[in-house]
């Protein structure tokens, strides 16, 4: 039956040409079947989405050739130490305020041999602060008669000065430095002299939204040496990847992953050809409302924690902690001992506080 009915259908004749001057029936509605009933399924072109189109003449600003890794310098190299450290700031007005400081502790002393030498000591530093929107005074004073003195002055939009001054008893210890950095649309330079026939120059681009390059060479005067260096960025709102290399053979690659608004994970490897050492660290940084706790491990066998306490607006206090693992005699077992029992109670403190806050 169904033969028969196809070529009755096939031996019908085609119907006729609709009349123009007729108008059309409606159209009948579709059929409804499990083809029409599904939704349609995208196509390989539909699914790729298009990427947008970068205008290279309103590319961002990069960072400072100096802060090209500052988010890894965050976590790896916080300010390690042995003891107590105590700040105080007082503002007299909004833009004048002073500090003093307090540290006690131990320093190492540098030695010819491989022992590290560990002196106690301690220190108090007074320091006078002004800050203006275009404008920044900076000084500081030590109880062993070092002064050290900053200054940041905006001549125009783009272009600013900075001046650093350190004073010491010593002679020929003293110095000074003069920088001027010029901040395009797109691309930063800057340029540094100082005593000793001390020069620096370093220049960086943004390449893409994402992408930054730049070059930095470096003329010591008086030991009569040179450096130029290469570093690459790149940053996304999730991540930052840099590599930096020398003339000489270093070479100095770092990876961080924002976790979280307030957690971020850290890595850095680096490769001395000289020593030909290789090195490298894993570091964490985790920000609360009223505390920071930053760390870090390396394949040398160093770990080391540093906790920040905001008790207010005014005070801060300092706790840190540094492990040796390569040392193995019977004071550096106590010192071991000592500074792991340290960094344990770091962290219950840090993570009891944590818990209050989300209860």
């Amino acid at each position: 039956m169904g033969s028969s009915i196809s070529h009755a259908a096939a031996a019908a004749p085609p119907p006729p040409p609709p009349d123009p001057a007729v108008s059309p029936l409606p159209s009948l509605p579709p059929p409804v079947g499990l083809a029409v009933a599904l939704p349609p399924t995208p196509s390989p072109e539909d699914s790729k989405a298009k990427p947008e189109k970068v205008d290279y003449k309103k590319l961002p600003c990069p960072v400072p050739f100096e802060d090209v890794k500052r988010e890894a310098n965050m976590s790896l190299n916080p300010e390690f130490f042995e003891g107590l450290s105590f700040n105080f700031n007082k503002a007299l007005n909004q833009k004048f305020y002073l500090s003093h400081s307090v540290f006690m502790g131990s320093m190492e002393v540098p030695s010819q041999s491989s022992d590290i030498i560990k002196v106690p000591t301690a220190r108090y530093a007074f320091a006078a602060n002004y800050v203006d929107p275009k404008l920044v005074l900076l000084g500081r004073v030590m109880m062993d008669g070092r002064l050290s003195a900053q200054v940041m002055c905006d001549l125009t939009d783009n272009l600013v000065m900075k001046i650093d001054a350190q004073l010491m008893n010593e002679p020929h210890y003293s110095e000074g430095a003069f920088n001027f950095e010029y901040k395009g649309k797109d691309c930063r330079t800057q340029f540094q002299f100082g005593n000793n026939a001390l020069y620096n120059a370093n220049y960086i681009q943004s390449v893409t939204p994402n992408l930054s390059l730049g070059s930095e060479v470096f003329w010591r005067g008086q030991q009569r040496t040179s450096t130029i260096g290469f570093a690459a960025r790149y940053n996304t709102d999730k991540m930052v990847a840099t590599g930096q290399v020398v003339n000489t053979g270093s070479v100095a690659l770092s990876y961080v992953q924002k976790v979280s608004e307030k957690v971020s994970l850290a890595s850095e490897f680096m490769y001395n050809p000289d020593t030909r050492d290789a090195t490298a660290s894993f570091g964490y940084d985790y920000k609360l409302r009223q505390c920071r706790l930053r760390g870090k491990i390396d394949t040398n066998g160093c770990v080391g924690t540093c906790l920040e306490e905001q008790m207010n607006a005014s005070v801060n206090i300092s706790l840190s902690a540094m492990v040796r693992t390569m040392l193995f005699n019977d004071d550096s077992m106590n010192f071991i001992t000592y500074r792991a029992y340290f960094i344990t109670t770091s962290m219950k403190y840090i993570v009891t506080r944590f818990n209050l806050m989300r209860s």
